[in-house]
């Protein structure tokens, strides 16, 4: 390693630390299901912060070779598994996945914090895709995975500063949706140690409005999601 990377690698480290989960609150199970670019990003700040993350995917040895490249607390293992271990699922598959994933599981997931950064593209994901952008990719995540607490969020910036975004925390706004309020106050905790602001837009019909090309895609400020969101049509309620 170079003595240039070996400065970066220093920076972002201490910044982690900076930027640690609060040694006074317990630190909360992430089971990341799907690895990729979003997963990956997310599950690394958040393992570094101090909370136990098991990675999962359809690749098991990749995730293996992920959590080992990260170090401590990072874990891999199968959907199954990492459902089971989380306090909190991240959800950051193709969306055509989720129907084939709510139901084998639901049993796993029953009454956990889901957050949801999956994103419904027609052009890759088919007709699901289609039916969640006229149903709103909030309400129809909800009802793929059934007794789920849902939180949207990660949906509409883009996952290549994710795993950077804590070297400026706050700076950028993260909307997010959701109608069960604890679901929400736990899901802000964990987009804060990422980096971001939290920005609550409104109830799961507003998740409509988190998809790449939307009026709130793109990096904001927290002011600046405030004022983009003020200005859509408002659809659901905080429990």
């Amino acid at each position: 390693m170079t003595a240039a990377a070996s400065a970066v690698l220093l920076a972002s480290n201490l910044s982690l630390v900076a930027h640690a989960a609060d040694p006074g609150k317990e630190p909360i199970r992430i089971g990341i299901i799907g690895s990729g670019n979003v997963g990956s990003a997310l599950g690394s700040v958040w393992a570094k912060a101090g909370h136990p993350v098991m990675f999962s995917s359809r690749h098991l040895d990749e995730d293996k070779a992920l959590a080992a490249r990260i170090g401590a607390n990072a874990s891999a293992g199968t959907p199954q598994q990492a459902a089971m271990f989380a306090d909190v699922i991240v959800m950051s598959v193709p969306y055509r996945a989720l129907p084939e994933l709510g139901k084998s599981l639901a049993a796993a997931m029953q009454g956990k914090v889901v957050i949801d950064a999956c994103n419904p593209y027609p052009g890759r994901d088919g007709e699901i895709a289609t039916w969640a952008r006229e149903k709103g990719a909030g309400l129809a995540s909800a009802e793929l995975l059934p007794g789920t607490r849902i939180v949207r969020a990660f949906n509409a910036v883009g996952a290549a500063r994710m795993g950077a975004a804590h070297e400026a925390p706050g700076r950028i706004g993260m909307p997010i949706a959701g109608d069960d309020a604890q679901a929400i106050d736990i899901a802000s905790q964990l987009i804060r140690e990422i980096g971001y602001e939290p920005v609550l837009i409104g109830g799961l019909a507003m998740g409509k409005h988190l998809i790449p090309g939307s009026a709130l895609s793109g990096e904001r400020s927290p002011e600046e999601v405030r004022k983009v969101a003020a200005g859509l049509e408002k659809g659901g309620t905080r429990d």
